[in-house]
């Protein structure tokens, strides 16, 4: 049989019929008359060559060819309506992308997706991870959350959090640290910006040692390496809660270093839609509350 040919309204009766094991309720739920329901499974019927209901006093039961049909016909509509609620909610949502720093999008943004989508089922957001220096017009990127002070060329930017960087280390490494100034006998793990550990040390009041330590190009590759007990880094606690919750890392020293913030931007040539705004909104608060969130 030719997919044109499906009688589709006679296949629907007969689901209806079939559910209903009553001609009078089927066609009250598909808002046809009696009469026209019983032409519509008349029709399929003789269309298969077979009975499908033995019509009895009071409603009616499937045969075995009908019984033998329902599965594939129940099946048949549920997957349509799977498909078109599918696309009915694709066409209602709104993609927004981000680009977020890795640090970031790993330490605190992911744990706390489910709220935003819990809040705003009309937003898909589509995420991607970057090392500070998005492209964020050849990635078609709605806001990028990056790590700095705030300026950049043609950006508007909103700050979320402080990103205050402290010595952190493995526990059985930082136990070693009586003094911050202990801190200049061990590795010292740096990332791309040189101006880190001369800042904390010079807060301290004290000289920064020759540093030789690996450079990595993210607080995430910094962190792995200091829990591995590599040596010691600068990092954002606020990035590595559950780290520290977890005894993975610790921060001996109260001393925390202002390098810059993270910041939500967006090109200035950019209109904000109504899904930005609602992501913007929601981050803005959620970066206020003190719930913490763990991984498992």
């Amino acid at each position: 049989m030719e997919r044109s040919q499906l009688p589709l309204n006679a296949l629907r009766a007969f689901e209806a019929a079939a559910r209903h094991l009553s001609f009078t309720r089927a066609a009250a739920e598909l808002c046809v008359s009696q009469g026209a329901l019983s032409h519509q499974i008349k029709s399929l019927e003789d269309r298969l060559g077979v009975l499908l209901f033995r019509r009895l006093p009071r409603g009616v039961a499937l045969t075995d060819e009908g019984l033998a049909l329902i599965p594939s016909v129940e099946e048949s509509f549920d997957r349509m309506a799977g498909a078109l609620d599918l696309f009915a909610r694709r066409q209602t949502s709104e993609v927004v992308t981000l680009g977020v720093v890795s640090t970031f999008a790993v330490g605190w943004l992911l744990p706390r997706l489910p709220v935003f989508a819990a809040a705003h089922p009309e937003v898909a957001l589509r995420i991607l991870t970057h090392n500070n220096r998005p492209d964020m017009a050849g990635e078609g990127l709605s806001y990028a959350i990056r790590f700095g002070d705030g300026n950049w060329h043609g950006i508007e930017s909103t700050q979320i959090m402080a990103g205050g960087l402290t010595v952190m280390g493995a526990p059985e490494l930082v136990s070693e640290l009586r003094t911050p100034g202990d801190a200049a006998k061990h590795m010292l793990i740096r990332s791309f910006r040189r101006d880190e550990w001369p800042r904390w040390f010079a807060a301290e009041g004290l000289a920064c040692p020759k540093l030789n330590g690996p450079v990595f190009d993210t607080s995430l590759a910094i962190a792995h390496a200091a829990a591995a007990g590599l040596g010691i880094g600068l990092l954002p606690p606020a990035m590595f809660a559950s780290e520290i919750e977890r005894g993975r890392l610790v921060a001996p020293f109260a001393r925390r270093v202002d390098t810059g913030s993270y910041w939500l931007t967006r090109l200035a040539t950019r209109n904000e839609t109504p899904g930005m705004a609602a992501f913007r909104r929601w981050i803005i608060s959620a970066a206020t509350e003190k719930t913490r969130f763990q991984f498992d």
